[in-house]
């Protein structure tokens, strides 16, 4: 009898160990597709089948499946990236060919296209900052002076806040609309940047299975213009008519989009008009989130993605009401990593869950003002919001490391630290 395997097209530097565990855990044979297996230190270190191909082409992945087919029975197929969300449009049609469930990879493709999103969103009432699309600097600098400093400037398309910052002044603008045109992300086709009012007030993330909310996270940010997550809170400290708020415009959003299969991560800013919705994600989100929720509630979000994967029935209920939190590790400078301890001491104290360090000493560290500026994080959970954030806080300040700056190493030095691999990714302080 051929074993039972599941298709995973690409991995995650964040949660896809999680998902192999989760699929060896159901009994079944985890085989990734990835242009690049190496980019997921976790397929070597596990064992785990890997076989590369391009999974920009439908048609390769097709025949790879098929090969693949002829020796294993297929339980079914998902994917994910920390790079590019549509990938996971790619899972649909794949789904959609061998006749398996997936989610509807149009709506996938209509979502991952943000400006696409704006509109939609917009068309259905949904709550959204004012938005414009801009393709060149003289179009930026125009939107921007319509909606008014500050904005957000950010690509059309792309995750893991990538490319976004505030820009609260007309140098910033015009800094970050250089950058931006300059990237390479932006140039597969005619350039495409988003323009949008800053939405400010209190950050939520709203976790939804199927139709479901599952639970709702709250999170502040490190330093401004980036977007790099400080902690994240679940569930976030809500009243009941908040959650329901929040809970109601996010099944607005699903319906918008044509979600509602598998996974959406949901992003508000709560303002002065209640809760703005800044972007709509048709995934799990690759953070804390799957952790923080099973912490809190007992449910194992990747779990229960796998189960729908497989046909299987799943089951959100909660099972505990406790309070989890993550704080992530964020370097203040550019540099070479000298040191970092503290970790295990850290670990070792009571109601910490995780304390993981991205990095090895002599890493150089270059900020990019995004996900992959984090260094490593900590995760606790307890009874009670005040309980997790003194022990998060007890076990944050026994971690301490060291960054001599580029500027200070000698010119052989600075030589030297250039020639040093890169920064392992992926997720976030020390404030």
């Amino acid at each position: 009898m051929a074993r039972r395997a599941l298709i995973l097209v690409e991995g995650h530097r964040g949660n896809g160990l999680r998902y192999v565990q989760a699929i060896q855990r159901l009994g079944l044979q985890p085989i990734t597709l990835s242009a690049n297996p190496a980019r997921y230190d976790y397929l070597a270190a596990e064992r785990l089948e890997a076989i590369r191909v391009d999974t920009d082409n439908l048609d390769a992945l097709i025949h790879e499946c098929s090969l693949l087919r002829a020796s294993y029975d297929f339980a079914g197929i998902t994917g994910f990236t920390d790079v590019d969300e549509s990938v996971y449009a790619t899972v649909g049609k794949l789904c959609q060919h061998f006749d398996l469930p997936g989610p509807d990879p149009a709506s996938i493709e209509r979502c991952c296209d943000k400006f696409n999103q704006r509109q939609l969103l917009a068309e259905a009432g949904v709550p959204i900052p004012a938005y414009r699309l801009a393709a060149n600097a003289r179009e930026v600098e125009r939107s921007a002076a319509e909606i008014g400093l500050p904005v957000i400037l950010k690509p059309a398309a792309g995750s893991g806040s990538s490319g976004v910052r505030l820009c609260r002044n007309i140098d910033e603008l015009a800094e970050h609309t250089t950058y931006l045109l300059g990237e390479k992300h932006l140039c597969r086709s005619s350039p495409r940047i988003l323009v949008e009012e800053f939405a400010q007030g209190p950050f939520y993330s709203a976790d939804i299975m199927g139709n479901e909310v599952v639970g709702i996270e709250a999170a502040d940010f490190d330093r401004p213009p980036h977007f790099v997550f400080r902690e994240c809170i679940f569930p976030a400290p809500l009243t009941d008519d908040e959650y329901k708020h929040i809970a109601d415009v996010s099944l607005r959003c699903l319906q918008a989009l044509g979600l509602g299969w598998g996974p959406t991560n949901i992003e508000f800013r709560w303002t002065k008009r209640g809760p703005v919705v800044i972007e709509v994600n048709p995934r799990l989100p690759g953070g804390a989130n799957p952790k923080l929720a099973r912490l809190a509630y007992g449910v194992d979000l990747i779990n229960e993605h796998i189960k729908l994967v497989i046909g299987e029935e799943w089951d959100l209920r909660r099972r505990q009401s406790h309070v989890a939190a993550a704080r992530f590790l964020n370097p203040d400078r550019d540099g070479i990593l000298n040191w970092i301890d503290g970790d295990t001491r850290a670990a070792a104290i009571p109601g910490v869950a995780e304390v993981k360090i991205y990095v090895e000493p002599k890493t150089p560290i270059v900020r990019k003002g995004d996900h992959r500026d984090t260094i490593g994080h900590v995760i606790a959970a307890s009874d009670s919001q005040a309980q997790t954030e003194a022990i998060l806080q007890r076990a944050v300040d026994l971690i301490a490391w060291s960054i001599t700056p580029f500027s200070a190493l000698s010119e052989q030095g600075q030589s030297a630290a250039r020639n040093l691999p890169a920064p392992v990714e992926v997720a976030q302080d020390k404030g």
